[in-house]
């Protein structure tokens, strides 16, 4: 079984970290959340959703 990774991204990733990524999701796929507002979407983070978020999966890595 494959651990459960959440991609934290500060900023808008550049082509290397969205390879790395990628290639760290492997088939169960990536779950990224962005603390930078998204230009498309205008989302803002939901912190309190975040915080769960951290506790529930297995491994969290944060990009800058």
């Amino acid at each position: 079984m494959m651990k459960k990774v959440l991609h934290i991204l500060k900023s808008e990733p550049d082509e290397i970290v969205i390879r790395v990524i990628e290639a760290l999701a492997g088939e169960e796929g990536a779950v990224v959340v962005n603390l930078y507002k998204d230009q498309i979407s205008g989302a803002t983070t939901n912190w309190s959703r975040l915080v769960d978020d951290i506790f529930a999966y297995d491994q969290v890595i944060c990009w800058w």
